[in-house]
């Protein structure tokens, strides 16, 4: 979290998906930086002042990044780190297109490129995969290597 100059802390929200597709595999972006090493990342986003709510912006995040509409099914955790707040849901995605992204970063070369990747939730795919931020990565390996069902662990009645 981040102080603001009156000294108040600021609190930037964000939101991101664990997008579950039809081959039961994690629908996840491959982020390569200019001379930068790849790392994969959930798709998501900061909340804009525009979006009515969490879901909205996760909607409208998920849309911008993978070209499709997420089936969101319940809030998996929350995170905070030194400047902002990550709230993490669990949705199903049934399709997407690397032609229908329309996030300002996708057309930007300056940001690098984003790739849409199918990734397996077990241990062996998960073991060596430089997913961030660290606690995504970290719950994503608890629950792969205690067999959990992802959909069991969310919380749909959290807005």
């Amino acid at each position: 979290m981040a102080a603001t100059r009156d000294g108040r802390i600021h609190v930037i929200e964000c939101v991101r998906a664990v997008l579950l597709t039809p081959a039961d595999r994690l629908l996840l972006i491959r982020r390569t930086w200019p001379d930068g090493t790849p790392y994969w990342t959930l798709p998501g986003g900061h909340v804009e002042r525009e979006d009515p709510d969490l879901r909205s912006a996760l909607s409208r995040e998920v849309y911008e990044e993978t070209g499709g509409v997420p089936d969101i099914l319940g809030r998996l955790l929350t995170f905070d780190d030194t400047h902002q707040r990550d709230h993490v849901y669990l949705a199903w995605i049934a399709s997407w297109s690397e032609s229908g992204r329309t996030g300002p970063e996708i057309d930007d070369p300056a940001h690098g490129t984003y790739q849409l990747d199918e990734i397996a939730h077990t241990p062996t795919s998960l073991r060596t995969l430089p997913l961030l931020p660290e606690a995504i990565a970290a719950f994503l390996q608890r629950t792969a290597a205690a067999g959990q069902d992802l959909t069991v662990l969310a919380d749909p009645t959290v807005p």
